[in-house]
């Protein structure tokens, strides 16, 4: 039972530490966005094109860090 306690465990570090970082990270890019809107509108196109783009490749580390913890949990 201990084993099983260390993996859960371990499974909710891994996420928990491996979500903050993109978290901030999109909070970031989405905020820097909105400011160089604020600042040329008329290049609202392309600058949310690349946010989205940005916030995608953020996403991803994300969705490697669950991975990992299902990693951690069931092997």
């Amino acid at each position: 039972m201990e084993l099983e306690v260390a993996r859960m465990f371990g499974m909710a570090i891994a996420i928990g530490l491996g979500v903050l970082g993109p978290g901030i990270g999109i909070g970031m890019i989405v905020a820097k966005a909105l400011e160089s809107i604020g600042r040329n509108p008329e290049a609202s196109g392309k600058i949310t094109t690349s946010m989205y783009a940005g916030i995608a490749f953020t996403e991803a580390l994300a969705i490697f860090a669950l991975v990992i913890a299902f990693i951690i949990r069931f092997v």
